[in-house]
């Protein structure tokens, strides 16, 4: 009885630092952007390599980065990250129905990225750590990535992602980490990629909050 006793035990702690282990965040490398419903224009200009971030509910986020991105020479004093407006950053693919930062309903499957810096009004204060955002848009209506779409536009497109008359956006925050890529939970229970991309003058970090929302 004694013997049986310790195995169960045994058993059951191990399935716990199984469980454990498994809701841990993780990251990998993964090859060039396979997805059916990207422009071919817009898979040319992403780089031939991307992430495949695991998530603690099972699920997966995969994310392939534009293979060079330009940088601004004179971006807003309060950006984290010298990008122009509207440019456009990779594209990402949700396995199951998500949320953006602010809350709103994301349907699983593959969309654009454009960076844009929120606004300054009352509306947004206190919402991130940081002003920068990487908008959701179809990739069926953005098909040209060198395209020069306005602020306006790229908010009309990412609408159509949540159905509501906000855009869709995730949380690009300062990229303190030590190790490139990785991925990290803050606590707010944000989930955080670590990459680098390149530009002109060479890679920089970002961090990208790819599960998570504001708490304002």
């Amino acid at each position: 009885m004694h013997s049986q006793l310790l195995r169960s035990v045994g058993l059951v702690a191990s399935l716990l630092i199984a469980t454990a282990a498994a809701a841990i965040p993780k990251v990998d490398t993964i090859g060039p952007c396979g997805e059916t419903g990207v422009p071919g224009p817009v898979k040319k200009a992403l780089a031939s390599q991307g992430y495949r971030v695991a998530l603690d509910d099972g699920s997966t986020v995969e994310f392939w980065p534009r293979a060079q991105i330009a940088t601004a020479t004179k971006p807003r004093e309060d950006a984290t990250y010298a990008f122009a407006p509207s440019t456009f950053v990779g594209v990402i693919h949700f396995e199951k129905n998500t949320r953006d930062y602010r809350g709103d309903a994301v349907p699983a499957g593959t969309y654009n990225l454009r960076y844009e810096l929120q606004p300054h009004d009352g509306n947004h204060l206190g919402t991130s750590v940081a002003p920068d955002f990487l908008l959701l848009v179809p990739p069926a209506a953005d098909g040209d990535p060198n395209g020069n779409a306005s602020f306006e536009q790229v908010v009309d497109l990412s609408r159509q992602v949540t159905g509501t008359k906000h855009p869709a956006p995730l949380s690009l925050v300062p990229p303190e980490a030590k190790e490139f890529p990785s991925v990290a939970t803050d606590p707010d229970d944000h989930t955080i990629l670590f990459f680098k991309v390149k530009t002109e003058s060479g890679e920089i970090p970002l961090a990208l909050v790819v599960k998570g929302t504001t708490s304002e």
